[in-house]
């Protein structure tokens, strides 16, 4: 029995996911349709909050991806958006996959790639199949300019997205010009914007992006989406309950999507039911349910662990097969009996 441990670290990470995105999109869609047809275990995540810090959380996400892949894991990942103002991310995670066999860890990741990457992949994933299966866009709108904004554009421009026009937003003006100087690739579109109103971004934007740290709604206004645009609603706190109620709205899954106060949370509580999801993602992919552009399309994803770990068995094992893992063979002590 081998029982050595490998420790993945970010940078192996971040070169696997940047040369080959297409290819984690292919992951985080296998593992969607795993879910959707019970080859998958998805346990509620758990919140750990603190009285006296109510912004910041650390939360576990538990899952088992079977379907040829045969792993379990943990992300464990925090929230401090404190961070940003000491000039450090928000986030940081760590990801444990566990023998399916054994149970015995054989893996640990950092996470806070991963996990920006499998909420890329999932967003570039969604908007090609509500948006008719095509990669295009007039104009793109991105709300909140931070470290999930910048994996979001990635993808969708590292997988040949054609997008005539950038608009960005986000409450801290200088964080959007560091976007636009920084993230984003001119040469691909006519013209990349900061706007100062958010309402500019909405009202002249086809594909919409949130990727906030809003923890209660901040749009309000149903109106501002008459044009009916594709809402990649990412930060899932950002849209009043009004607004899903004139759209149709696919999440990742239904049950998890309706707690912690998300949008969809907050207007299941207005409404008293789900009426107003029209399916998950994966059965849209399935061509089990439909949408149409006659009214918004919203896409509210919980976010669920088994993309983790179909992403980080993933990264393994492209990281073992180029030998950038580092092995720790006398991590478990006592292994005999």
């Amino acid at each position: 029995m081998d029982f050595q441990l490998s420790i993945i670290n970010g940078k192996t990470v971040n070169d696997i996911v940047r040369a080959h995105r297409a290819e984690c999109i292919d992951v985080v869609e296998h593992a969607y349709l795993a879910h959707a047809r019970g080859q998958a275990i998805n346990p509620h995540s758990y919140f750990l909050r603190f009285p006296e810090k109510p912004d910041c959380r650390i939360i576990a996400l538990p899952a088992f991806v079977g379907d040829g892949c045969a792993v379990a894991g943990l992300k464990w990942i925090a929230s401090y958006p404190g961070n940003v103002q000491k000039g450090f991310p928000r986030a940081s995670a760590v990801l444990i996959l566990n023998s399916y066999e054994t149970g015995y860890p054989f893996a640990i990741l950092e996470s806070s790639i991963i996990s920006a990457a499998r909420t890329a992949a999932s967003a570039a994933l969604a908007a090609y199949w509500l948006n008719g299966q095509a990669r295009e866009a007039q104009v793109l709108g991105i709300v909140g300019t931070g470290f999930i904004a910048r994996y979001v554009y990635d993808f969708l421009i590292g997988t040949g997205w054609a997008i005539k026009e950038v608009r960005l937003y986000d409450t801290s003006p200088a964080e959007s010009e560091k976007f636009k100087s920084t993230a984003c690739r001119p040469e691909h579109h006519r013209s990349v914007t900061v706007v100062p109103h958010v309402t500019d971004l909405l009202t002249a934007s086809d594909l919409i992006v949130f990727t906030t740290v809003a923890s209660t709604p901040h749009i309000a206004d149903p109106w501002l989406f008459d044009h009916n645009p594709l809402v990649l609603h990412i930060s899932l706190r950002d849209l009043a309950p009004e607004i899903l109620l004139r759209s149709q709205n696919v999440v990742d899954d239904v049950e998890h999507v309706m707690k912690a106060n998300t949008s969809p949370h907050l207007t299941e509580q207005l409404s008293g039911n789900r009426n107003f999801v029209t399916g998950t993602l994966a059965e849209i992919m399935q061509g089990q349910k439909s949408v149409s552009r006659s009214r918004p399309i919203i896409f509210s994803p919980f976010g669920l662990g088994v993309l983790d770990v179909a992403v980080g068995k993933w990264v393994y094992d492209q990281a073992v097969a180029a030998g950038e893992d580092q092995r720790i063979s006398d991590f478990f002590y006592e292994t005999v009996r």
